[in-house]
C-alpha cells in the first residue's frame, strides 16, 4: 500500500498547484528520487513541463513530457496525462480530478488540494478512496 500525502495550499488556483508540484518535483529530485506528474490533459502537461523551466530562478529539474509508451530512458522527472505505460516511480504528483489507475504502481503519492470548494470536495472523495483501501495517509498544511 502506498503512502499518500496530501498537501493542504493557502492558495486557490490550478496555477496554485503546479507551482507546488514544481517545488515539490524539484525537492525529490535534489533527493535522488524519481516523479511522475500526473496530469488531466495534454495542455496541463505543456503549462507545466514551461513552468518547470521558470517556476523559481536558478532552479533545474530535468523533466520530459510522456505520451504513450516510449522506450526511451526517461528523465528523473516526467510528465503525462496517459495512464498506460507509466514506469512506476519513487513519487507519483496526482493533479488530476481523480486517482490514476497507475496510482497503485507507486509508493508514494503526492494530492495537491487548494483553497477552491471545488478542489476541496474532490480530494475528499479521493481521500475517502485511498482510505477505503488501506493506504497510510498524511495531512500537511502548507
Amino acid at each position: 500500500m502506498a503512502r499518500v500525502d496530501f498537501y493542504i495550499l493557502n492558495q486557490a488556483g490550478q496555477h496554485s498547484r503546479q507551482s507546488f508540484a514544481c517545488r515539490l518535483a524539484e525537492k525529490a529530485y535534489r533527493l535522488d528520487h524519481t516523479v511522475h506528474i500526473h496530469v488531466g490533459n495534454r495542455s496541463d502537461a505543456e503549462r507545466l513541463d514551461e513552468l518547470l523551466w521558470t517556476f523559481r530562478d536558478g532552479s533545474f529539474v530535468p523533466h520530459q513530457m510522456i505520451a504513450k509508451c516510449t522506450l526511451e530512458l526517461p528523465s528523473p522527472v516526467t510528465i503525462g496525462c496517459e495512464d498506460d505505460c507509466i514506469e512506476p516511480r519513487d513519487l507519483l504528483i496526482n493533479l488530476c480530478d481523480d486517482i490514476p489507475s497507475c496510482a497503485e504502481a507507486f509508493p508514494r503519492v503526492a494530492e495537491l488540494v487548494t483553497s477552491d470548494d471545488e478542489c476541496k470536495q474532490l480530494s475528499r472523495k479521493r481521500f475517502t478512496k485511498y482510505r477505503d483501501n488501506g493506504h497510510t495517509l498524511e495531512t500537511h498544511n502548507v
